[in-house]
């Protein structure tokens, strides 16, 4: 473990990173015990009511919905997410937008005069930090994304008002089992007992529902307890004696969405009597809604997609998504995966959705190089595969050989995405 002089509350917001970076033994270590403690040392009890969002997919975006709608609404909002694409400050926003570097970095001062001689590692110091961001300022209510699982997770040690599940599908099965119902069961771990708590998964596993019955956690399931009816340029919403018409598709693409959206709704029925949001606060944050690298349709021509999904369970939304689309004369992928992540299995879901695959490699410590990517590519038959060093060297290449009725689609990791952002910002 590091001995680096920790930073003071005069030091900048990367000074802060790199020494959490090389603060803890492990940079995902399962467990509460160690941040419960900093967070009982910093008296860090919220009096606001906490919405915790967790599952496979769709949590960042139900995170936005719920947000936005909020800010709408009138209320101050605090909203912690991860991972960030550009800015670490993406992670923790007020009112949707992310807060300063000095705002951070005081919340991360107050942490490290707090810990004592606890180690804590680079997540758990940016989900108190965020957390104490928001008692400082004083949000009216904060929408919490759950890092990785549920039970375990940093955001649990703080309690809800409400508890979501969006999805339960397989991704980091090393830490969350190698089942739907083993990682079901991580994904329960926000649930209370007498807390309501919402899933939007249509086939939940058997687990999340014992875990709910259990603790005597009111589960409410999308398809028998709220749902969507779809109409040509609009959607209602409904549960139990609540239903709302004409609704506006969400700015967010992709058909999952509105499953995504009806989930935020639900949630705003559960605390309609502490927060309520309007039909119009509703309307407006549905057409206002942002959240980068979630199927983001780029302006211009060729149509250009970027999208974060790393796992099979985005995969298949990406691929549905796409069917969806417009024909493209040439179907271009620019990709890239980290190699903890079951990259067959994603690509076999999309191996149809392209024409040519353009891959780069990731310089970092997880990343694959073009070469290997490359290699497992054509194993499992596709051809049309070019290798370049680099994300952004795959990006220009597509660039470069794509007509403007071609499409092309940057996709494989949070990572893959942030570097195509990073060279369009450059060049802008």
């Amino acid at each position: 473990m590091s001995q680096a002089i920790p930073p003071t509350a005069a030091s900048s917001l990367q000074d802060w990173l790199h020494y959490q970076e090389n603060l803890h033994i492990s940079t995902i270590d399962m467990g509460l015990a160690r941040v419960s403690a900093v967070r009982d040392a910093m008296a860090l009890r919220p009096t606001f009511p906490v919405i915790i969002v967790g599952g496979t997919n769709g949590k960042g975006s139900v995170c936005a919905m719920l947000s936005t709608m909020l800010h709408r609404a009138g209320f101050k909002v605090g909203t912690y997410t991860s991972p960030h694409i550009l800015r670490y400050n993406e992670r923790i926003a007020i009112d949707t937008q992310p807060v300063s570097d000095q705002r951070i970095v005081d919340s991360f001062a107050a942490i490290q005069a707090a810990r004592g001689d606890i180690s804590l590692s680079y997540f758990e110091f940016g989900t108190l930090a965020a957390v104490h961001a928001f008692v400082e300022e004083g949000v009216d209510v904060a929408v919490l994304e759950v890092g990785l699982g549920g039970r375990l997770d940093a955001v649990n040690i703080f309690e809800p008002a409400v508890s979501v599940v969006v999805s339960v599908d397989l991704d980091h099965q090393a830490y969350l089992g190698d089942t739907r119902e083993q990682v079901g069961f991580e994904k329960a771990g926000i649930f209370r007992a007498g807390v309501p708590a919402v899933c939007a998964d249509p086939n939940p596993p058997h687990t999340l529902l014992d875990v709910a019955a259990q603790l005597g956690a009111p589960l409410h399931l999308v398809g028998r307890d709220f749902g969507v009816t779809r109409m040509d340029n609009q959607w209602s919403f409904h549960m139990g004696e609540s239903h709302k018409h004409a609704l506006p598709i969400p700015a967010l693409r992709g058909e999952y969405q509105l499953v995504n959206a009806a989930t935020a709704l639900a949630v705003l029925e559960l605390l309609k009597p502490q927060l309520p949001v309007s039909l119009g606060a509703v309307k407006r944050g549905l057409l206002e809604v942002e959240w980068p690298g979630r199927f983001q349709v780029l302006p211009g021509r060729p149509v250009t997609v970027l999208d974060v999904g790393h796992n099979p369970h985005a995969a298949r939304a990406l691929a549905d998504s796409l069917k969806r689309m417009a024909f493209a004369s040439q179907r271009i992928a620019v990709f890239s995966m980290l190699s903890d992540k079951d990259m067959a299995a994603v690509v076999s879901l999309l191996k149809d959705e392209f024409d040519i695959w353009l891959v780069g490699g990731l310089d970092m410590p997880r990343g694959r190089t073009a070469d290997a990517i490359a290699t497992e590519l054509e194993t499992m038959g596709i051809r049309g595969v070019h290798r370049y060093e680099t994300v952004p060297l795959a990006w220009d290449a597509a660039l470069s050989m794509a007509g403007e009725n071609d499409r092309i689609v940057v996709f494989g990791s949070f990572h893959t995405v942030a570097e195509v952002m990073e060279q369009r910002l450059h060049r802008a």
